[in-house]
């Protein structure tokens, strides 16, 4: 029996100011204002993977100083988030924001905003295999360009992988800037790291990941 999850009823959550997931949400947009503002002078590609309704970047642009220099681009399978993204951005004044409705594994959904200036990974590495999170640590800096800033997301419930991950990312050239072991029922952490130095690798042609395969419970 396969359990399909409802991802449009799943973001009720963020409705509950206390809920894990709006915890979370909290820290993302933090530390994605940061990153935008560490991001070079000049236009800042934000590229944002399984995006879900968009609220993390949709929550921070609209008050942010370098607002007109972000041009992003949320990648999202579902339909109904997708619109629903489109609106938020559309209320927002935020027409420098693209939504697509697109499958998010293939770099060919997004290849025309790289490289970026910031990669979220938020609300996936708790729903694909071990293998899939270290083939996409692994390809990001193919996705990033030099000094680019990563915030990634992924469960601490047993087996925390958290640990293997942040090592994944130091192998693949990355620093640490923070990582966030949030106290919540769901036991978060929400990591930062910035790409020291991008090699010369052709970007993926296979899927970075097939989403839904770690527990059955999918909790992002």
């Amino acid at each position: 029996m396969v359990c399909v999850m409802d991802w449009v009823a799943w973001h009720g959550a963020y409705e509950d100011p206390s809920s894990s997931l709006s915890t979370r949400l909290r820290r993302v947009r933090y530390h994605l204002s940061g990153a935008i503002d560490r991001a070079p002078p000049g236009p800042v590609s934000v590229v944002s993977l399984c995006a879900g309704q968009g609220r993390d970047v949709i929550g921070v642009l609209p008050d942010h100083p370098r607002r007109e220099d972000v041009r992003a681009v949320l990648i999202e399978a579902d339909a109904t988030n997708s619109a629903l993204a489109r609106r938020a951005a559309a209320d927002a004044g935020l027409a420098q924001v693209d939504i697509r409705q697109a499958d998010a594994s293939l770099v060919t959904s997004f290849a025309d905003a790289l490289p970026a200036g910031v990669l979220l990974l938020c609300g996936i590495f708790g729903n694909i295999s071990d293998r899939d999170i270290q083939r996409t640590v692994e390809a990001a800096p193919a996705l990033c360009r030099p000094g680019a800033t990563v915030i990634w997301t992924r469960h601490r419930r047993p087996p925390d992988l958290t640990s293997r991950v942040r090592g994944w990312f130091a192998a693949s050239g990355f620093e640490e800037i923070a990582f966030d072991a949030l106290s919540t029922d769901t036991l978060t952490g929400v990591g930062v790291n910035r790409l020291r130095h991008a090699p010369a690798a052709a970007l993926p042609d296979a899927p970075l990941f097939t989403f839904g395969t770690d527990d059955p419970g999918r909790r992002r």
